[in-house]
């Protein structure tokens, strides 16, 4: 098993994306936490998946856009498993509308959840990773960075600060074998892009090689690499799983 004994932490874990990171972390041995902050059904559905697979997993319930939140939960996580080697910030949310039209509320609820979390949840695990001298911080972007979509100004912006934090954030640990990389998602088919109209739909699908829209899993597999000793020698970088519609 690749994360035998391993702890991680996924934010966002009760769905799409996120809940393939969390079954496969779990399956190749690692502990998992899991945050949700709104559908206690989905979350339910995780947890029977998680059982199903024998996988030792923690739920929250909160926003890790919460400091308070987001700094108890790890703070919970390390005494009960003694340990964080990987953080996977995937807690996002979309408010989309055209930016005449956006309510300040919406700008900052996207700003807040999609990447200033990764501000309260970063830093809470950096101490403990420090010391282990071992860590990966693997932080979920969006396409919506490189190729720009119409109603998504706030999302685009949280997206793209996501990739600056990312480059900096490894450059400033890597002297302690702490890894810290992002992922640029392109059209996934979860909850969240079922969301998007039906002719935004029509014109993107036509641009992606592959021909069809990613699946959670493919995204969960590449996480599951820059999580493990199999990735010793990369840090800062932007790894592209989008089908090919950015190349």
């Amino acid at each position: 098993m690749l994360l035998k004994d391993k702890v991680a932490i996924v934010t966002g874990g009760s769905r799409g994306i996120g809940r393939a990171i969390a079954l496969r972390l779990g399956q190749e041995g690692a502990k998992v936490a899991i945050n949700y902050s709104r559908s206690d059904h989905d979350a339910e559905e995780t947890k029977e998946k998680l059982s199903q697979f024998g996988i030792n997993y923690l739920v929250f319930k909160g926003s890790v856009a919460d400091q308070g939140f987001a700094k108890e939960m790890i703070s919970e996580v390390k005494r009960k498993w003694k340990r964080i080697d990987t953080l996977v910030n995937n807690a996002g949310i979309i408010r989309d509308r055209p930016l005449l039209l956006m309510p300040e509320k919406d700008w900052d609820d996207v700003l807040n959840t999609n990447l200033k979390s990764m501000y309260y949840t970063s830093k809470a695990v950096l101490s403990t990773m420090i010391a282990q001298r071992w860590g990966r911080i693997i932080n979920i972007s969006s396409l919506t960075v490189i190729a720009g979509r119409e109603t998504q100004t706030n999302y685009g912006a949280a997206k793209a600060g996501v990739i600056g934090f990312t480059k900096s954030l490894a450059r400033e640990i890597g002297q302690y074998s702490i890894l810290v990389n992002a992922i640029v998602a392109g059209l996934i088919d979860t909850q969240m892009t079922k969301k998007l109209p039906r002719e935004i739909m029509a014109q993107l699908k036509p641009l992606i090689p592959l021909g069809r829209l990613g699946r959670p899993e493919e995204v969960a597999d590449v996480v599951l690499f820059l999580s493990s000793d199999l990735c010793s020698y990369i840090t800062g970088a932007v790894l592209n799983v989008s089908g090919g519609e950015y190349m």
